[in-house]
């Protein structure tokens, strides 16, 4: 990028964040009419307004916050373009930012460290944990390189490969009657109260599991919510509720009078996928994404993937 590229990039992002010249200006460290002088040579050299704009207001138009959105990344990326070039000068680490939810099942993020490129002998992995939706959007905004999300939403901004499939776990007391089956289904849930991570979290997931139920005629007693499996446990031993659960959170519960069992709904299998933005074009992505590839359709007969969903038999 030019001098004068970055320039403009700067101001539009500063005046699109603040709305206020004045405060614009101050954080970029140059006067007002400097300021209004760039944004003026940028939308000339653009042929068209970024700014709506009178004395009093200044607004964002659809141009603009288009503008804005690449700018950000393009900063970013000349940012870290900068930063490689100085860490190959000193024999750094190389990075990759990888983002995975809190429940993501145990063997993908172990199989996902593992993973070792002969071209790339320092790689470093930079591991932070956030909810599925929110990790796209990090996706989206460049902050991380990859994520492992479950049941992303579609868009032509995103590549997508399914890593895996599971049903959900309903974690329940050991001494509930349905502890008895190998499996349980949405109908023999009915009279039961059903604890659900809190909407917000996951919508799709969460409206396909109330439209299914609805359509089965399953009906809960009632639903609690949550924000993290720990939080189902006191319903759960005392065998108020049942809990509605994926195999990393159903491995957490599984203790203390607790048990937990397969969901038998196909329609409610989740579906795990490695994400990435559609335009990263990062040889080191390509090939760390081709190599936990490789790695996962290796059979591990050595790692012990299953639950303990030990049955208890009637007399």
């Amino acid at each position: 990028m030019t001098h004068n590229e970055t320039k403009f990039m700067d101001s539009a992002i500063a005046l699109a964040e603040t709305l206020h010249f004045t405060k614009a200006a101050k954080r970029l460290r140059i006067s007002q009419p400097q300021l209004t002088k760039n944004i003026q040579e940028l939308e000339d050299m653009l042929g068209f307004r970024i700014f709506d704009r009178d004395r009093k207001t200044v607004a964002l138009n659809d141009a603009g916050r288009a503008y804005v959105e690449k700018s950000k990344l393009s900063i970013m990326y000349a940012e870290r373009a900068f930063q490689a070039a100085r860490d190959a000068m000193r024999d750094a680490d190389t990075v990759l930012f990888v983002g995975r939810s809190p429940y993501t099942d145990p063997f993908l993020v172990s199989t996902l460290q593992s993973v070792q490129l002969p071209l790339y002998s320092r790689l470093k992995l930079e591991l932070t944990s956030q909810f599925s939706f929110m990790l796209i959007d990090e996706v989206l905004d460049g902050s991380l390189d990859l994520a492992i999300a479950t049941q992303p939403p579609e868009s032509s901004l995103l590549t997508t490969v399914k890593i895996a499939e599971s049903p959900f776990y309903i974690a329940m007391s050991k001494d509930d009657k349905l502890a008895a089956f190998p499996s349980v289904t949405l109908e023999s849930l009915s009279d039961h109260c059903w604890i659900l991570f809190e909407r917000r979290l996951h919508p799709p997931v969460y409206d396909e599991i109330t439209h299914l139920a609805k359509l089965k005629g399953a009906l809960p007693k009632k639903i609690r919510h949550i924000t993290a499996p720990e939080e189902a446990f006191p319903f759960l031993a005392d065998g108020e509720c049942v809990a509605f659960v994926v195999k990393a959170g159903a491995l957490l519960l599984s203790r203390n009078g607790v048990t937990v069992r397969p969901l038998s709904a196909p329609e409610l299998t989740l579906r795990t996928y490695l994400v990435s933005r559609e335009d990263n074009e990062s040889k080191l992505l390509s090939e760390f994404v081709r190599a936990f590839m490789r790695r996962l359709s290796v059979p591990k007969k050595d790692v012990q993937r299953s639950l303990p969903l030990g049955v208890r038999r009637s007399a």
